[in-house]
């Protein structure tokens, strides 16, 4: 029998059963925020791993979404641009565009929603994190951060539960004073929202506009000509998880402001404009040279006449069509916002701007010279050269474009950011893209197979699947990142392999969809299991979950609502269980919510099976799906089952993590029960941080545990009691998924952000093992070495042979040839834990040694050790 809703609310009102009643956890407060992160970089800094490296394993010829562009003036003198990503941090190229590097890789959040530099001090880069679009992967921010270094070194600077920042004004005239329009959380009320003003350099800030609890600031424009004249977007929304961001019957709040004394006073100025129950996101500008020219990007509401063969429409993910709406339309006021009048056509084009979702975009750029063009950006950057009355797009570049700099000294040049990366033009047309050179590819998940070399399958926001390749032939330490190619899936695909046959891959569509797809001849088979009778439809997620059973490949599960089971590679399907979920009809919208979205068989016996779903609920069964139980005990009411993972040790023993995301809730939730989840003991231990969003067992160590957070990658080596970073030279990326290939012994991990990483897990573990020894110093394995050919001498590998140390000290080490003779020597300085000792192969005389076998010798205070390697003849790479 299932517990229903009800019964869980009336535990939670009368305190009955405290020991099995579930806990309502609500959002987390900033100063909690602030604590973790602080314990989290003391975690990091101690961190026995925090030398084991992490390889970037592509994809190099794709990038990710940005969010906004700043570019140094003039044009000439300098070159440098800024751009912020979405999730990857912040670069800076010096070069328009040849070279990138990242400046702000780690931090509290590294998302981000809007740069802005100082006009006095271009040197002075302000960032404001959280990106503001609040897409499906959006993820929260921190605040806001200050360069003024060019970004070599930063400071944050508060407004840390103001969760997304998606505008920042520095006055051009007093570098002290900046303006903030903060979004406030995605997914709950709060009182972050509004316009915020500091006068001393963000030490302190005030907040000068708010209207309430859902009603957050978009955009800022300022008058160039009288500073104190500032007009500001608040938008009322929230997203729920059954729901997009849209406008509702009771929504009234939207509109635009205006201020004309820096903030201390501000009035509505929306006459002309729909009314507020039909206003969604609104971006705005103005033109610098006619500064009370005002344009308005409105995501409209407002009805169109009712057209069946619309209605019977789907959107580009299948969702079925919820009427006609004006959506992206254009105002124009030019008397300073007093008066606004509606300048875009009502058509098939303006209809399409924004596709079904102009929540995400908001953004309208006016040419600082020229009030009657105009540039909004949705599904592509459209330009309007007669005051918005008809536009064309300016292809060449990615979909889906967020920021746009336009050079007020020639206003041909342009950068544009978008959801692929960085275009530029020069003369305003025809644009010239960066995104083989941004590794900022933001992936859902991955996959791997027993192929050799390995492949890695991932899906990646707004790109679709791609698969990539891991060779290790040239060492375990020598991963190269390589460009990935398209592969079988949607942009929000799990990836399952066959693991006896690499070329049969299982994906996933949008939303539950499932495809088989024989990789030799690319043919694709749609396996969706069909829909149950008296059943509505199948609701799946976003990334909906299936697995191939660990007892045989030909047996499929799936998850929706229901548990599909298939036994002959998805040519039929059963149903095995009830609906999982809550079902509550108030929680169905246009997003499919109350779904499943973890499942896990146990590879020690066939049919036990647990399943989890995004509404909190958390299942097993014993015989196949004959009868379920629901195991909730002692967990937190209503989180996100983001994984489960039933042991392959002990039968009973199973892992879970649950994602408080959706509740704007940053805690860690991890969970290990050994008793078929009758009983759940938290294993969260010494992590400070979530959100989690997996964990996995080690397929060779049933004490080694990983888990992929928002801030990285977790070990432990005693099965949740303690737990150390794993993020060595990562960045600081949203880690959401990971796997660990038997075979090879590789950690490998899809960032939503930054592309995929692969770590070498035999390393880790003889570091692992060698801090439980007695041993004052261990030199682990060394890596392949390879003599230096005629033309390579000083560019070899080397040698990089990495040596554990009890304690930090000055050491000696050497090299010795086969006849004992030392033929190198040097001193270092070691710090606790994982040194590298690198060898270019030359010896004292710097002559490049000959293939053969030599020996290492490390000594140091009261120990000498040593290991014999040997210089191979280097081969031509795969």
């Amino acid at each position: 029998m299932f517990r229903s809703i009800y019964t869980i609310l009336i535990f939670l009102l009368i305190g009955l059963g405290s020991a099995t009643a579930q806990k309502v956890i609500e959002k987390t407060p900033a100063k909690e925020r602030q604590k973790w992160y602080n314990e989290f970089l003391e975690l990091k800094e101690n961190s026995i791993y925090k030398q084991v490296p992490w390889q970037f394993a592509g994809p190099t010829n794709i990038s990710g979404r940005m969010t906004d562009v700043e570019v140094v003036r003039p044009k000439g003198e300098n070159y440098t641009i800024y751009v912020a990503g979405a999730s990857g941090g912040i670069w800076k190229t010096e070069n328009e565009g040849i070279t990138w590097k990242p400046i702000l890789e780690h931090g509290m959040s590294t998302a981000f929603g809007d740069l802005a530099l100082d006009l006095q001090n271009q040197n002075t880069i302000w960032a404001g994190t959280g990106e503001a679009n609040i897409f499906r992967s959006s993820n929260a921010g921190a605040g806001i951060y200050v360069s003024k270094d060019g970004g070599e070194t930063w400071e944050h600077k508060g407004l840390i539960n103001t969760n997304t920042i998606s505008r920042i004004l520095v006055h051009p005239k007093n570098s002290d004073v900046i303006y903030v329009a903060a979004g406030g959380n995605e997914w709950t009320n709060d009182k972050e929202r509004g316009v915020y003003k500091t006068s001393d350099g963000g030490n302190s800030w005030e907040k000068v506009l708010y209207v309430d609890e859902m009603t957050g600031a978009y955009d800022l424009v300022m008058d160039p000509s009288d500073p104190d004249v500032i007009y500001a977007s608040m938008w009322q929304r929230i997203r729920k998880k059954w729901n997009d961001p849209r406008t509702e019957a009771n929504y009234t709040e939207t509109g635009l402001y205006k201020t004309t004394n820096g903030g201390k006073n501000w009035s509505k100025i929306t006459k002309g404009l729909p009314a507020p129950e039909h206003l969604g996101r609104i971006g705005i500008d103005l033109c610098k040279a006619q500064p009370k020219t005002l344009y308005a990007f409105v995501d409209n509401y407002e009805k169109l006449e009712e057209s069946d063969e619309f209605n019977a429409t789907v959107d580009a993910y299948g969702r079925p069509s919820s009427g006609r709406i004006k959506g992206a339309t254009v105002y124009r006021s030019d008397d300073g916002g007093e008066n606004w009048r509606q300048v875009s056509g009502q058509n098939e084009y303006m209809e399409n701007m924004s596709g079904t979702y102009g929540w995400v975009f908001g953004q309208i750029r006016v040419d600082p010279v020229n009030p009657e063009k105009i540039y909004v950006m949705g599904l592509y950057l459209n330009v309007s050269e007669d005051g918005g009355k008809t536009f064309k797009d300016l292809p060449g570049m990615h979909m889906d474009h967020h920021g746009l700099w336009i050079d007020p000294d020639n206003t041909n040049y342009l950068v544009n950011v978008n959801d692929g990366g960085v275009a530029v033009s020069y003369d305003g047309e025809n644009f010239r893209t960066f995104y083989n050179n941004l590794p900022l590819a933001q992936f859902f998940n991955v996959g791997i197979d027993m192929s050799e070399p390995f492949k890695v399958y991932g899906s990646v926001q707004d790109h679709g699947s791609y698969r990539g390749t891991v060779d290790l032939s040239r060492g375990r330490d020598q991963v190269q990142p390589v460009e990935f190619e398209y592969a079988p899936g949607g942009e929000g695909s799990n990836h399952v392999i066959n693991p006896e046959n690499p070329d049969q891959v299982y994906s996933a569509g949008f939303y539950g969809t499932i495809t088989k797809t024989d990789m030799k001849s690319f043919n694709s088979e749609n396996i969706m299991p069909p829909v149950p009778e008296g059943v509505d439809k199948l609701r799946g997620q976003w990334l909906a979950p299936f697995i191939l059973s660990p007892h045989n490949p030909r047996i499929v599960y799936h998850g929706t609502q229901f548990v599909h089971r298939s036994m002959n590679a998805g040519k039929s399907w059963e149903r095995i269980s009830p609906d999982l979920t809550y079902n509550n009809e108030d929680m169905k919208g246009d997003i499919p919510y109350q779904t499943i979205f973890a499942i896990s068989e146990s590879p020690l016996k066939f049919g036990l099976i647990y399943a989890g779903t995004d509404d909190g609920r958390v299942w097993v069964t014993k015989n196949s799906g004959t009868d379920w139980a629901e195991i909730n005990e002692g967990l937190p009411y209503r989180k996100w089952v983001s994984q489960m993972e039933a042991s392959r040790f002990a039968e009973g023993r199973v892992y879970m993590t649950q994602n408080g995301k959706r509740d704007d809730d940053f805690a860690a939730y991890i969970w290990k029960s050994e008793d078929y989840g009758q009983t759940w003991e938290s294993i969260k231990a010494n992590i400070p941080y979530g959100p989690v969003n997996v964990i996995r067992e080690d397929p060779k160590d049933e004490n080694m545990l990983y888990v992929g957070t928002d801030y990285g990658v977790f070990v432990s080596t005693n099965r949740g009691e303690s737990w150390d970073v794993l993020t060595g030279n990562l960045p600081t990326t949203y880690v959401h998924d990971i796997q660990i290939h038997q075979r090879d012994d590789m950690a490998v991990i899809a960032t939503h952000g930054r592309g995929i990483w692969v770590l070498d897990i035999r390393l880790m573990k003889q570091v692992s093992k060698a801090k439980e020894s007695n041993e004052a110093a261990v030199i682990l394995d060394i890596p392949e070495v390879y003599a230096p050919g005629r033309y390579y001498r000083r560019n070899a590998a080397g040698m990089h042979a990495p040596v554990y140390l009890k304690a930090a000290g000055e050491v000696d080490w050497r090299i010795n040839d086969a006849d004992g003779t030392e033929i190198f020597v040097e001193k270092i300085n070691g710090e606790s834990g994982l040194n590298y000792i690198d060898w270019n192969l030359l010896d004292d005389s710097d002559e490049a040694v000959k293939p053969g076998t030599y020996k290492l010798s490390v000594s140091g205070d009261g120990f000498e050790v040593g290991k014999e390697f040997e210089v191979k003849v280097r081969r031509r790479y795969r």
